[in-house]
């Protein structure tokens, strides 16, 4: 694993710990040898994950638009700042640049960032893990609710395996290490719910 991509908030939000998950998951990738790929930002957590994996010696790729460079939000010390027009190219380069994806606490942007490579993991357009660093229990609710959607029929049980959910970097990175991808089984699925099987 070259390179695994995180999802965090442009904010530091309301509790010291999220700042020091951070802070503990860029000093791991570094000590993994293991480059990060982020959105580029040098504000809230975004800032600090960077600024940690650099302070560390380790690899840092960020990816931002054109907009938010201008609005003077980048990391611009990184050497290698990737500057795009959209957001649409800017997920599509980071997921493109990663092998896998780690969410931090967030809100909307990242809420959109990681469903979107949960939903590609689902087709099989991607197969890297992908998971959230629950820190505090702060995505408890949230996976309560990905259960409820699989209780629901709305999300095929065997798709729950592609969410990985730890409270460490450490150990969540060992779960990314024996990650399985998906097996393709969506069609079987899709005839079962329309009373074809």
């Amino acid at each position: 694993m070259k390179r695994i991509c995180v999802f965090c908030g442009s904010s530091p939000g309301s509790e010291p710990e999220y700042i020091e998950m951070a802070v503990q998951l860029g000093k791991e990738l570094s000590k993994n040898k293991i480059g990060l790929v982020y959105g580029g930002g040098s504000v809230g957590m975004m800032g600090v994950l960077a600024d940690s994996v650099v302070k560390a010696g380790g690899e840092v790729t960020g990816v931002i638009t054109k907009k938010l460079f201008e609005m003077e939000v980048a990391f611009t010390e990184l050497s290698d700042l990737r500057v795009v027009e959209t957001m649409h190219e800017r997920k599509a380069m980071m997921a493109e640049l990663s092998d896998g994806f780690i969410a931090l606490p967030g809100g909307f942007g990242t809420m959109d960032e990681i469903f979107e490579i949960l939903t590609w993991s689902q087709l099989n357009i991607l197969q890297k893990p992908c998971g959230f660093l629950n820190v505090k229990g702060y995505y408890n609710k949230l996976i309560d609710f990905i259960d409820h959607m699989i209780l629901h029929d709305f999300i095929n049980k065997a798709c729950r395996t592609i969410v990985q959910v730890d409270e460490h970097p450490t150990s969540l990175l060992e779960k990314f290490q024996n990650y399985s991808p998906l097996s393709d089984d969506k069609g079987e699925w899709a005839k079962k719910m329309a009373g074809n099987e």
